[in-house]
């Protein structure tokens, strides 16, 4: 029986590989992305997910005709600077919104799916931000709101433990995408680490060796 699985941020750099990963590997891909763009051997649509009720429309939507459904990679989310004094409300609150929020709402609307169905991985973007207060000096918004997506993860573990509902945490270093080499041109590149890099290491925890895994911090750092 072919796998179905939800892929959020799908047009992105990171969304791409991914999906594209899971389409190869014969997923019936579910995907989302602002403009709704098309992607081949996906079924994309447009869905605001800072927005909680077309989160919910959107999850009753698909699950209304696949209740194979039970994985989602939880991809969206975004980068913003500044340091304790530089960061404000505002900057908090978008930090949150785009990282946090956009996750927990689909957490929130597949888990019934999920637990009624038996079981369901979801795969959640952290952050090197998250786990090192180092790392979070510059970029203090960005680094709490992703410390809130690795709670997120742990609270699914202890609430999935008994139902077959589990969370895995993909830890990216810098990512090789364009913006970021146009960002950072002196960088060396082969330091960091590759959208298809992160897409195979995805994809391995939906593989049987990787269906034991639990509790899954994955730290795609590379050199970086």
């Amino acid at each position: 029986m072919q796998k179905s699985i939800l892929i959020t941020g799908a047009s992105g750099n990171l969304g791409h590989a991914v999906v594209h990963k899971f389409v190869q590997a014969d997923f019936k891909v579910y995907g989302t992305d602002r403009s709704g763009a098309s992607m081949e051997g996906a079924e994309i649509a447009s869905v605001d997910l800072t927005n909680e009720a077309a989160v919910n429309a959107y999850i009753e939507q698909i699950i209304s005709k696949d209740q194979q459904l039970n994985a989602a990679v939880l991809l969206v989310g975004g980068y913003a600077s500044g340091n304790l004094l530089a960061t404000d409300g505002a900057a908090m609150q978008k930090m949150y919104k785009l990282n946090f929020e956009t996750a927990y709402f689909v957490v929130h609307a597949l888990l019934p799916h999920f637990e009624a169905n038996g079981g369901g991985h979801f795969v959640l973007i952290g952050s090197r931000a998250a786990l090192e207060p180092n790392a979070a000096l510059y970029n203090v918004a960005y680094g709490l709101s992703k410390s809130m997506v690795v709670a997120l993860g742990n609270i699914i573990n202890a609430y999935g433990k008994d139902k077959g509902i589990r969370a895995s945490v993909v830890v990216p270093s810098i990512i090789d995408t364009p913006p970021n080499r146009a960002n950072m041109p002196d960088a060396d590149y082969s330091k960091w680490t590759t959208v298809e890099a992160i897409a195979d290491n995805i994809h391995f925890l939906f593989t049987d060796a990787g269906q034991h895994l639990r509790e899954t911090v994955l730290k795609i750092y590379n050199e970086a």
